[in-house]
């Protein structure tokens, strides 16, 4: 089968994250969606098939399905975009119907998805302090103007806030550990960031659920995160940007429109580029 191979919210010719994008007349079972995307071995493949007037979409890290891929959404947009043209795509996804917006924009191809609805809630302390001693953080490293808290737009995360970009550039920890709080704690990814202004902020993204130590770009945690700033009153002035996967070197830029309207979907947006033409 023919997967496109695209790199999601790249910073313009460079960086983003990579992504498998499969589009069929019909999905494959489960088991060969699984193992084309340990093939693929990026840290999602999104499969998409028609389905009446929608797309049908699911997606797969090596290891397990995940509900929701932001990347792999941008992804897949691009990839529609190429084969039928600028447009709307209405998605059904495993627990929530979602859009994906793509269009060309100059010489690259741009994408925009409406997330699953948001929702946060503050975090338990036993695992604030379990996430803190897997990155060798201290409690003295957190900003507490963006308190530790579960969030979720479309997938479940812990977002920890630090108070220094120099915290952020250190994060380090042990992959099985990291899979096995992420698993136990049914959490997707753990976010890191740190707000350089109030509409820029820098975050690492460790994906250790899915078998993939860190994310250079993550669209799910993105909008997940805005939703949250939204719940806490953070002057996000209607929206935010973030620059992720900088510390790996694919650096990466993500851009989150924010209404005001509580729990409601969070614009995320970015560009693609095309990996196998690079």
């Amino acid at each position: 089968m023919d997967v496109l191979k695209i790199a999601a919210f790249s910073d313009g010719d460079a960086g983003g994250n990579p992504a498998g994008v499969l589009i069929g007349n019909a999905l494959p079972d489960t088991a060969e969606m699984q193992a084309i995307a340990q093939e693929v071995g990026f840290s999602e493949t999104a499969f998409a098939a028609p389905d009446g007037d929608n797309w049908r979409v699911r997606y797969f890290s090596p290891e397990s399905e995940v509900p929701f891929c932001g990347h792999a959404t941008i992804a897949l947009g691009a990839a529609l975009v190429r084969r039928f043209g600028d447009g709307i795509f209405p998605l059904t996804l495993n627990q929530a119907s979602i859009t994906v917006e793509g269009f060309r924009d100059g010489a690259n191809v741009a994408a925009a998805l409406q997330s699953p609805p948001t929702r946060s809630k503050p975090a338990p302390p036993s695992l604030v302090a379990e996430a803190l001693a897997l990155f060798g953080y201290a409690p003295g490293d957190l900003d507490p103007a963006i308190p530790p808290a579960l969030i979720h737009g479309g997938a479940d995360h812990l977002v920890l806030a630090l108070n220094t970009r120099e915290a952020l550039a250190a994060m380090r920890y042990d992959l099985k550990a990291g899979q096995a709080l992420m698993r136990r704690e049914g959490l997707v990814t753990i976010l890191l960031a740190y707000a350089e202004t109030p509409r820029l902020f820098h975050t690492r993204n460790p994906f250790a659920s899915g078998g993939v130590y860190e994310d250079p770009a993550t669209g799910a945690s993105t909008a997940a995160f805005a939703g949250y700033l939204r719940d806490i009153g953070w002057p996000h002035g209607g929206a935010v940007d973030i620059v992720q996967g900088e510390d790996m070197g694919m650096r990466s830029r993500l851009h989150a429109d924010i209404s005001q309207e509580p729990g409601s979907s969070i614009r995320v947006s970015g560009t693609a580029r095309m990996m196998d033409e690079a």
